[in-house]
């Protein structure tokens, strides 16, 4: 009698146990996925806010009588005085840096707010998103590929009727990078391979998979698990889990609605417990404020030497993306590490970095 009751509480443990596995797993299972839901939602805001600002500040250009004189009368010197000042002044005003440029309507740049070397060189061969303007007059913000991958705001400009050419305001994802980074996410802004013959500033950058990285001030600590995740599984299924972290995916399109690549969010396992659970309404953030987040996250990702946990062979891939104040421990590592290779490794090494080497096609 006692070993029937032993058995049967034995076997009620049991399932009482593996209920709770089960019930822990679908809660954080359905928090991953609603956490998923929350990166898009917040993605798409960030997107938003970013390309209604870019389109005020091109509106607002296009609105400049002068600038709109010198486009019509080809003085690509005072077009350039103009929108310089304007973003110096917007710079030293705000701390905000914009980048605006003039396109003539032979699809020429006319003038750049950042520099004046380029005026006069065509770029429709770069440009296939302003054949969209031989058919529509209103402006359109869409993320574009050019010579770099962008969110563009474009406002076609008009002089009593004359089409004379293009006001463009342009940005790069740092904003919508950092501000992930505040939440603890860090982004990852991926253009796909076989858009490099146009975007030819960026044939340098690291790659990963089949795509380029478009953003500059991403965070290197997750490249190497980046370059050996499934993408098609990632894809596919929006989320992946591996080395202790969760990375989701969501589709990257341009204005005409074409995949051109994807965004990739990486979520340590640590920082779950800063997202609220799927049942609370308020907010997928806990009660702490963003900047707070941050700092953990900065804390925790710069305090400890990081690089230290790195093989030589992967802080080649680092070397171009570590900001300057953090240089001087980046290359005290790197130069500890390099030092146990001869020199034939070295160049080894050096010749094995995955970069996008070649291109073929012409730049007219």
């Amino acid at each position: 009698m006692l070993k029937k009751i032993v058995l049967i509480f034995s076997v009620l443990i049991v399932i009482i146990l593996l209920s709770t596995y089960y019930y822990k797993n679908e809660v954080k299972e359905q928090k991953i996925y609603h956490i998923m839901d929350q990166m898009r939602l917040t993605l798409e805001s960030q997107l938003k806010t970013h390309k209604m600002e870019d389109l005020r500040i091109a509106l607002m250009l296009s609105k400049n009588k002068g600038l709109i004189d010198a486009l019509e009368n080809d003085d690509e010197d005072l077009g350039y005085k103009i929108i310089s000042d304007i973003a110096k002044s917007i710079q030293q005003n705000t701390g905000s840096r914009i980048r605006t440029q003039v396109i003539t309507k032979e699809l020429n740049i006319f003038a750049r707010s950042w520099d004046d070397i380029y005026a006069g060189m065509p770029i429709g061969d770069y440009r296939t998103d302003l054949k969209y303007f031989d058919t529509h007059k209103a402006p359109r913000t869409s993320i574009e590929v050019g010579r770099r991958l962008g969110i563009k705001a474009t406002v076609p400009v008009y002089k009593e009727g004359n089409f004379l050419g293009f006001i463009e305001s342009i940005s790069f994802f740092k904003s919508i990078t950092d501000f992930f980074s505040s939440i603890g996410v860090d982004l990852y802004v991926l253009l796909d391979v076989k858009h490099t013959d146009t975007a030819v500033l960026m044939m340098q950058n690291l790659s990963i998979d089949k795509y380029i990285l478009a953003n500059r001030n991403y965070n290197y600590a997750h490249l190497q698990t980046l370059h050996t995740i499934d993408f098609k599984e990632l894809k596919l299924s929006g989320v992946v889990y591996k080395d202790g972290k969760y990375i989701f995916y969501e589709n990257m399109r341009d204005g005409d609605g074409k995949i051109i690549g994807g965004f990739v969010f990486v979520l340590p396992e640590r920082y779950l417990n800063y997202f609220r659970n799927p049942e609370d309404d308020i907010s997928f953030l806990i009660n702490i404020t963003r900047s707070s987040l941050y700092d953990i996250v900065k804390q925790q990702r710069y305090e400890n030497n990081v690089y230290e946990n790195y093989s030589a062979s992967s802080l080649v891939y680092l070397q171009d993306v570590i900001d300057k104040e953090d240089r001087e421990v980046f290359f005290d590592e790197a130069y500890e590490k390099f030092d146990k290779y001869s020199k034939d490794e070295l160049i080894q090494m050096m010749l094995n970095r995955k970069i996008v080497k070649k291109i073929d096609g012409k730049i007219k």
